[in-house]
């Protein structure tokens, strides 16, 4: 028998990657490498703009602009990340409340305009309040991931370096959409109240939790190693599998090219109102690569 392919992958630590990483799930046909980058973001424009490996986490807008910008990747149908945004767009209570139906003409700080926590807030805000895109003013710093991709124009970008905390605390922007560096205490506020209740009556009503983070492989290691490549997949679908079945609570996947048709349309959707694609992207565009390479028997 042939010694595993090696794979270069880059994967965040959580639960769901713990038994890849420590080897509780292993395969004869692959072996992941792991780097270990982070902020995890920090790996998604080596990997679309160089492919600098062959197996990596990627932010869902992120996959879906490199989709539609050619760029050498393949979206396996596997979940890595996914969690509810509402909370994550605050004011600072020292400047007085803002609530959501006072936001157009406002202006909302964002790390990157491209970022899926900001896609979420925004799509919500849609939803929710009848807000469009274009009736809030949009700070940036950070450019997009996928390099052919422009900020429409109006997205604006500070000449100052300043941190989204700063401008909030300064009051250069009247709300700011925080990630995984939400900040903590009682001076930053939730814009949009009972985000939680609101939250999960989204996700009984369109039946998934807003997604993050996806996997990638590189179109070049699809290519040479297809088997190995089908056998990563394999390890991501049975560890979350094993971490649905210890989690306490009622949990369903969402991996799969069955589980993602849904989500990835209402995706795609709320990106074309965002400005964030250039065109439509059909589900083949999106997920067809994949089909081919995990349902070929092809060694």
């Amino acid at each position: 028998m042939s010694p595993p392919v090696h794979l270069h992958t880059v994967l965040k630590t959580t639960a769901l990657t713990t038994p890849l990483k420590n080897g509780a799930l292993q395969s004869d046909q692959a072996m992941l490498d792991f780097t270990e980058i982070s902020p995890i973001y920090r790996a998604f424009a080596p990997m679309v703009h160089e492919s600098k490996f062959d197996i990596s986490e990627l932010a869902i807008v992120t996959a879906l602009q490199a989709i539609a910008f050619k760029r050498p990747v393949v979206l396996l149908p596997v979940v890595v990340a996914s969690r509810f945004q509402r909370g994550c767009l605050v004011s600072y209570r020292p400047h007085g409340e803002v609530k959501p139906e006072q936001l157009r003409g406002k202006r909302i700080g964002v790390r990157s305009y491209t970022q899926t926590t900001g896609m979420w807030v925004r799509a919500h805000l849609v939803e929710d309040y009848g807000l469009a895109t274009t009736d809030i003013r949009w700070i940036s710093h950070d450019l997009a991931h996928v390099e052919q991709y422009q900020d429409p124009r109006f997205v604006e970008h500070p000449a100052h370096d300043k941190s989204l905390l700063d401008m909030l605390h300064d009051g250069d922007i009247d709300a700011a959409i925080f990630g995984n560096d939400l900040p903590e205490g009682d001076d930053y506020v939730p814009v949009i109240a009972d985000a939680k209740v609101k939250d999960m009556a989204w996700a009984q009503q369109h039946g998934f939790v807003p997604i993050n983070h996806v996997v990638a492989a590189s179109a070049e290691i699809c290519k040479r190693k297809p088997a190995a490549v089908r056998a990563a997949y394999g390890l991501l679908v049975q560890a979350e599998s094993q971490q649905i079945a210890s989690s306490s609570g009622p949990r369903k996947t969402l991996s799969g090219f069955d589980a993602l048709r849904g989500p990835l349309e209402w995706i795609i959707d709320a990106c074309l109102e965002q400005a964030l694609l250039p065109r439509k992207l059909s589900l083949d565009e999106v997920l067809g690569p994949a089909r081919a390479l995990l349902e070929s028997e092809t060694a």
